[in-house]
C-alpha cells in the first residue's frame, strides 16, 4: 500500500494555517511566535486547540476555537488551496498500475474532503484515516500501528509520504517504509529528512516514469 499524508505532502497548504494562526492571534492580540508555532503545527485539532487556550491564557473553549479554525479554512480548503506538483500524475500512475492507495492526515475531516471533493481525486484512495478518530498523536509510532490495522495492512508492506520529520521519524519507528517529501514548511530540515527517510523527493515528478517514444 502507499499510504499519504495530506497537508504539505498531496496539497500545499503550509501558508494557509499559518495566516490562520497569525489572524487567530491577532484577532486577539497576541503575537505569532515560532514557539506557539511548535505547539500546534505537529499535533492533532483538538489538542492545538486546548494548547492554544492554555499558552494564550484566552477564555475560549477547544471547541469554540476549533469552530474558529474550521470557518477559517473551509473555504480555502473547498476553493484554493492547490496540489502539490505534480501530484495528480504520480496518482494516476499509481492507480494505473493497480497500487492500493490510502490518506493518513491530521487535517479535519471535512477539511480534508473538502480539498478531495475540490480536486477530484477523492477516488483514487480506498480510505481515508484521521488521527483524529484516533484519539492519538499522528506522529505516534502506537498512532500508525492503530491506523495499519485499520487498513488491514502490515508495516513491511505499506510505504508512507510525508513532509513532516516527526510523522516520519514516527512512521520509520513503526516499521514502515518512508518517503519524505519536500515542503517550504520544513525547508530547513530538509538534510535531516534526508537522513531520516528512506528516499526523500523534492517533488513527485521524480517518481513518474519516464514518458515513451
Amino acid at each position: 500500500m502507499y499510504l499519504f499524508d495530506l497537508d504539505g505532502t498531496l496539497i500545499d497548504s503550509a501558508g494557509v494555517w499559518r495566516q490562520i494562526d497569525v489572524d487567530f492571534l491577532a484577532k486577539r492580540g497576541i503575537p505569532w511566535t515560532e514557539e506557539y508555532n511548535q505547539g500546534v503545527i505537529h499535533t492533532i485539532f483538538p489538542l492545538a486547540a486546548q494548547f492554544t487556550k492554555e499558552y494564550c491564557h484566552i477564555p475560549d473553549s477547544p471547541e469554540d476555537i476549533m469552530a474558529e479554525w474550521r470557518r477559517m479554512a473551509l473555504t480555502e480548503y473547498r476553493d484554493h488551496i492547490p496540489l502539490k506538483p505534480h501530484v495528480r500524475a504520480f496518482l494516476e500512475q499509481c492507480a494505473g498500475e493497480g497500487r492500493n492507495m490510502a490518506i493518513y492526515t491530521s487535517c479535519e475531516p471535512m477539511l480534508c474532503q473538502a480539498v478531495l471533493h475540490h480536486h477530484n481525486i477523492e477516488g483514487y484512495f480506498s480510505q481515508v484515516v484521521y488521527a483524529s478518530d484516533l484519539g492519538m498523536e499522528k506522529r505516534s509510532p502506537s498512532a500508525f500501528a492503530v491506523a495499519l490495522k485499520r487498513l488491514g495492512v502490515t508495516p513491511e508492506k505499506c510505504r508512507f509520504f510525508d513532509d513532516s520529520p516527526v510523522s516520519c521519524a514516527g512512521a520509520k519507528a513503526a516499521g514502515l517504509t518512508v518517503t519524505g517529501v519536500y515542503d517550504s514548511l520544513f525547508a530547513a530540515q530538509e538534510e535531516e529528512m534526508r537522513r531520516l527517510c528512506h528516499d526523500y523527493i523534492r517533488d513527485f515528478s521524480e517518481l513518474l516514469a519516464p514518458a515513451e517514444g
